[in-house]
This record gives structure tokens, sequence and C-alpha cells, in this order.
């Protein structure tokens, strides 16, 4: 194995062995608390401009198949683990995860202190970086860095996003039970008699959230990011999804005024990006986090109930629920954060419009908040 170095914009760097393509990749230096998922990780568009940092010490024991991908491939622009697994032990896989990191051209490193540099990260908040396979000179790759790009004000929407609409197939569905192991006989799916038209905006979609729609009897119709609200609204459908994605919320300026047109007009339900999305539609502002949430293990509280959820996470955006003290709706917090208090969702009843921050789908992660689907469900019933 060759040599490879992980050097942030501060100056500080990690040495460590290739895995992966012998490639270059800039991207924001994030961590992931997971202990198992990376595929669905490497897959989500969410990552899209971010190298990400494992913090489970062995990622790669189970190599990987085409039924735990959340988009037709990786989106991150690197991967960074203590130690990757040689070996590729389970029924399902295709081959090795370096073999696959290969295949996609993606960089990794591995033989580093990952939970010393989850630690710098949360010291010192996510900052650009540079992972190299290719060249390994510190005073090259750190002038590089310093010149990369930010992610704030970045439309990455657009590199992530479908180039034209598509419906989501029920045989989509099944062959994706299919192919993580499921029989179709043993998941309730279709139970709705009735069938919802979705239209859902598509600014990094997960696969797993159009199976769930599936399951829940909806026929989705995924449409660009850039699609008008007029556009939309031609489609004639019983509710809008704003879905996930990645990066700065305010550098899509277009999707947020899209949502400002459609306030009323149908129910309206969004998840991560699609949530901040919404936030900026009713008047709110989204801010940078430190160093986000990322993991499967947050826990978040509905404010009504009471009830606490174990979420699954992946943004480094938030929205602010001070500016919303001069929007003209009346914007109710729905959820917390219980780490750092942070907003977790927010609705205006009287426009059937409501958001979480979290991935209810949470694919791979805990399930505990998969009813929130279900609410959906119910303003368009209504």
């Amino acid at each position: 194995m060759k040599k490879a170095v992980l050097m942030l914009e501060d100056g500080t760097y990690y040495e460590g062995l290739q895995a992966g393509a012998e490639t270059e990749a800039y991207g924001e230096i994030v961590f992931n608390t997971s202990m198992m998922g990376y595929q669905e990780i490497l897959t989500d568009p969410s990552y899209k401009g971010q190298i990400v940092n494992m913090t489970y010490p062995e990622i790669g024991n189970y190599g990987y198949n085409r039924g735990d991908e959340e988009s037709i491939k990786p989106q991150v622009e690197g991967f960074v683990m203590k130690e990757i697994s040689a070996i590729s032990s389970n029924w399902r896989s295709s081959g090795t995860l370096d073999l696959y990191l290969k295949k996609n051209n993606i960089p990794a490193i591995t033989g580093i202190d990952t939970r010393a540099l989850t630690r710098h990260i949360r010291d010192f908040g996510a900052m650009k970086s540079v992972l190299s396979c290719a060249d390994t000179d510190k005073k090259s790759l750190l002038k590089k860095v310093k010149n990369s790009r930010s992610l704030v004000g970045v439309d990455l929407a657009k590199v992530v996003s479908t180039k034209k609409p598509y419906v989501w197939k029920k045989s989509d569905s099944l062959t994706r039970l299919k192919m993580m192991g499921e029989d179709e006989r043993y998941v309730d799916i279709w139970k709705n008699k009735k069938k919802h038209r979705v239209v859902a905006l598509d600014t990094g979609i997960k696969f797993e959230i159009l199976r769930i729609f599936t399951e829940l009897n909806c026929e989705v119709t995924v449409v660009p990011c850039d699609t008008t609200a007029e556009q939309i609204l031609s489609y004639n459908p019983d509710g809008i999804f704003l879905s996930n994605g990645p990066g700065d919320p305010e550098g899509v300026p277009y999707a947020a005024d899209t949502v400002r047109k459609l306030l009323g007009k149908k129910p309206i339900f969004g998840i991560c990006f699609g949530h901040q999305f919404l936030g900026l539609a009713l008047g709110g502002r989204t801010y940078k986090m430190k160093f986000g949430h990322r993991g499967a293990n947050h826990p978040v509280m509905d404010l009504k109930t009471k009830k606490i959820d174990i979420t699954v996470q992946n943004h480094g955006f938030a929205v602010d629920p001070d500016s919303f003290k001069k929007s003209k709706y009346k914007v109710d917090i729905t959820h917390i954060n219980l780490n750092d208090k942070t907003v977790e969702g927010i609705e205006v009843k009287a426009l059937k419009a409501f958001s979480i921050q979290h991935h209810p789908e949470a694919s791979a992660g805990p399930h505990d908040a998969r009813y929130i689907f279900s609410k959906f469900i119910k303003n368009m019933e209504n």
C-alpha cells in the first residue's frame, strides 16, 4: 500500500496508507459516528463536497453490494478510516470496500488515528481539506487546500439532482427490497388503499425515501432541483416533498423561492435540506454549524408529546429559530436536538407544511422516527 496524506487548511495533517483510488480530492472534512452503514454514507448525496471520517475503528467488514446504495454512485469526495477490512464477509457482498472505492475513483486513507482527527474537528470545526494518494508533499498540499473553494454559498444541488423528471415505480422498490435480502411477503408494502400523487423536488434525494413512499402507496414523480412552482403544480400532486441534499441552502436560492410560491397550494413535507428550504421560504435564516451533526445516535424530542427519538443526522447547517420572529406565518418549533438544542422540526399548521431536520428514513440507522411519513399522508388525505 502506498503512502497517503490528509491535509487540513489549518496545517494539521495525517499520514497514512492509500485505499481506494490513487488520486486527489478536496472537500470539507467531517466525521460520522455510525458503526455501520458505510455504503449508505458513501452514496448519500448529502455528502457531496465532503471528505468523511468514520469514527468507528474498522470499516468494510461486509464489503459492498447494490442493495445498500442510496443513489446511483458514491457521492463523497474522499473517505477516512482507521482500518479498512481486507476481506468482505457477507452473503450479499460483491467485493471488498477497497475495490468499490477504486471502481468509483474515490480516494481513501487508512491507518490514521481517526478519533484524534474527530477531536480536532470538534475543537476547531469542519474545515477545508485535501486527501491525496498522488501528491504527498506537505507544503504543496497546504497551498492547494488553502486555494480550494469552501462549501459556503456553493450550489451543490444541481450536481446531485436528477437532470430530468422520472417516476419511481413499484418495481424499483421491489428490486431494491430483493437486493437488500428482504422478501415482499414480510414487508408491509402498499398498505394504504388510496393512492397519493407526490412530487419530490430532488436536491439530492435518497432511494430509501422513495421506497418508503412506495410502501405508503404513493406515486412519486421526482423532478430536478430547478423545477419551477408552476411546473410542479402542473403535475396536480396531492403533496409536495422537499428532499435532503448537500451543502449550504442559501447557495440554492431558487429552491427556497420555489417553495415560497408553493406555500398553501399543497401539503408540503421536507427532510434535512428540504427542512432548511422550508425555513427559508417561511422567512427564516440558516447558519453554518461548527462541525454539524452526522451519525446514527442523535436524540431528538417532540416538543408536543415529549417523546424522544434516536435519529440519523447528516447536516452542517441549521435553521435559526429566532429568525422566525419577523415571519408573517405562525411557525411552530416542533422538535429540538437534545445535545445542543438546535431546531429539528418546524410546522405551519394553516399551510399543512412541516419539515424535519433529521432523517426519518434512517438508512442505515434507527427507525424510531419513520412514523413522521404518516403525518404527510394524513395531510394529503385531509
